[in-house]
């Protein structure tokens, strides 16, 4: 049936090992949400947080981020990315190739990736950098002591200049975060990168 969620098999799943989505960024850039990498439904549907679990857009929904729920699983539309990028939201990740599991990474790519979020970060400048996942921020940045939420504004560190906050991960694998808690970080993001106003 047209629009019907898709379904896999675990090997149709495999078969996106490997795979790369497109970052999603347009201009007016301001808040920049980075997962970690790709999951294979990510890959799959060429969306990313686009496992039926995760529960990214419906937090983005949920925090007025978005005026309507994206239907994640499915692939976003290309009215949906146009919503996102004339909201100034874009999304990217650390790592670019797809695997079942973040925990498939190595450290070095990792930090590759980190470095590669700085070239993005210095290009783009979004107004803010929110990067979903506090082990990866450690690993990617080697901020071994870094807590989550709002980063200490520092004139050396790696964002100097842009205002980075470290949010939970979507994933249904994070079981201490809900859909309403993440929400709650998501806007408090979105109104310094002022996506969502204050009140």
């Amino acid at each position: 049936m047209p629009g019907a969620r898709p379904s896999f098999s675990r090997a149709e799943l495999d078969a996106f090992r490997g795979t790369e989505v497109p970052d999603l960024l347009g201009p007016g850039l301001r808040l920049l949400f980075v997962g970690i990498n790709p999951g294979l439904w990510t890959a799959a549907v060429q969306t990313h947080f686009a496992h039926p679990g995760n529960r990214f857009y419906p937090a983005l929904h949920r925090a007025g981020i978005t005026a309507h729920e994206i239907d994640r699983a499915r692939g976003m539309s290309d009215a949906d990315r146009a919503h996102l990028v004339e909201r100034g939201v874009g999304i990217t990740n650390l790592v670019r190739r797809a695997t079942a599991r973040a925990d498939e990474l190595t450290a070095e790519e990792l930090r590759a990736g980190g470095e590669r979020l700085l070239g993005l970060v210095r290009e783009r400048r979004p107004a803010v950098v929110a990067i979903a996942g506090i082990t990866a921020y450690r690993d990617a940045f080697g901020e071994r002591r870094a807590q989550a939420g709002r980063q200490p504004d520092r004139l050396d560190g790696p964002f100097a200049g842009t205002p980075l906050w470290v949010v939970p991960n979507p994933s249904g694998l994070n079981a201490h975060a809900t859909v309403e808690s993440l929400a709650e970080v998501y806007r408090a993001a979105a109104v310094e990168a002022g996506v969502v106003p204050a009140t």
